[in-house]
């Protein structure tokens, strides 16, 4: 497998942003790293000469692709601040293309903690959007804990053509994450440039085709990834995921808030891990509490999309890597989940649209 130091060397024949001085002495690297022999490289830059730039990122992707043992290779470029200059004095960044080719809807399914059950819910909505007819994609946008191979039980990493990756396809979703190439056990630890810059590859350099929705499975929190997302593409709306206990729900509130603030429409609020019904006797206990998002949801003058139970059945279904809603399409938690998709599906074929925010940090 190549190393960094083959990789730099590689990029010596690339001139940097100033068009003279080889790329790794510019100072514009800014993250560097290879996984599983595919490299992952970020270059900072000033926003507005992105467009200008973009040779200087294609040469380099192509350098580094080149170097032997190599197999593929992913090249950002990232907004960077000059260090002088107060925060308070920075322009607004101005948002890229409101959209992606081909894609109506995006859908962004975000907690404000993590351990809510987040993902389970992004696939199995995913995949009730497409039994209702929709043509949906499914994007992973956790960097750090991807769980889409897991949740589609796939292995294989996705193919490219030329620049474009191809999503992998399972149950009739085409779908993308950064689990795909690198492996289960690995730690990625990329600092936020590099995060912004894989996301932003995933969702602009995917041949996602025509689709009407594509669900994107935040990761926590209201960090990078989120600002990122409202930054780059047009948001359709946000589906918010929590469980009913006070811990879950002030994060969920955070939640709310931040999507307010970028000018993303919520599309309701769901309550996951509602209520245990004993396999045995059948009593039900509210292990979490139960109630706490529907309160919020009309604290907030969202909807309320549904609850759904803690049951064994979905939690072994989503280990095995054949969702619930796949594995028992009749079942009690199937249509739970449709129920919820029904809901999101009106909600975005009668949301207006909205440009891509801009976004000023203060």
């Amino acid at each position: 497998m190549a190393s960094e130091q083959e990789v730099l060397k590689a990029l010596e024949a690339v001139a940097g942003p100033d068009g003279k001085t080889p790329l790794p002495q510019s100072g514009a690297v800014s993250g560097l790293s290879i996984r599983d022999g595919k490299v992952y490289l970020s270059i900072s830059i000033d926003p507005k000469r992105s467009a200008e730039l973009e040779p200087m990122r294609a040469a380099a992707e192509t350098a580094a692709r080149n170097v032997a043992g190599v197999a593929g290779a992913i090249v950002s470029l990232t907004a960077a601040r000059p260090a002088q200059q107060a925060p308070a004095a920075a322009a607004p960044r101005t948002a890229r293309a409101p959209s992606i080719p081909g894609v109506r809807h995006i859908v962004a399914v975000a907690s404000g903690k993590g351990g809510v059950g987040k993902s389970t819910t992004s696939i199995n909505l995913a995949l009730s959007l497409a039994a209702l007819g929709w043509r949906v994609g499914i994007l992973d946008a956790d960097i750090y804990g991807p769980s889409l191979p897991r949740l589609l039980n796939l292995k294989d990493g996705p193919r490219t053509e030329g620049k474009t990756l191809i999503p992998l396809e399972a149950f009739g979703l085409k779908a993308m994450s950064i689990g795909f190439m690198v492996g289960e056990d690995e730690a990625m630890i990329w600092r936020g440039p590099m995060v912004m810059g894989a996301l932003q590859q995933m969702l602009r350099d995917v041949a996602w085709g025509e689709l009407d929705c594509l669900v994107v499975d935040m990761p926590p929190g209201t960090g990078d990834a989120q600002l990122t997302l409202a930054q780059t593409v047009t948001i359709a709306g946000a589906v918010i995921v929590s469980t009913p206990q006070d811990l879950a729900l002030i994060d969920a509130r955070r939640g709310v808030a931040m999507f307010n603030k970028v000018n993303v429409p919520v599309l309701g609020i769901i309550e996951n891990m509602s209520y245990f019904v004993c396999p045995q006797c059948g009593g039900r206990s509210d292990i979490f509490g139960h109630g706490g998002a529907r309160l919020e949801a009309e604290r907030y003058g969202v909807p309320f999309l549904g609850e759904v139970p803690l049951h064994m059945e979905i939690r072994e279904r989503s280990d095995s890597g054949l969702p619930v809603v796949v594995a028992a399409p009749d079942g009690a938690h199937a249509k739970i989940y449709r129920a919820i998709a029904e809901q999101v599906k009106a909600g975005l074929e009668h949301s207006s649209v909205r440009s891509a925010p801009k976004i000023v940090i203060e």
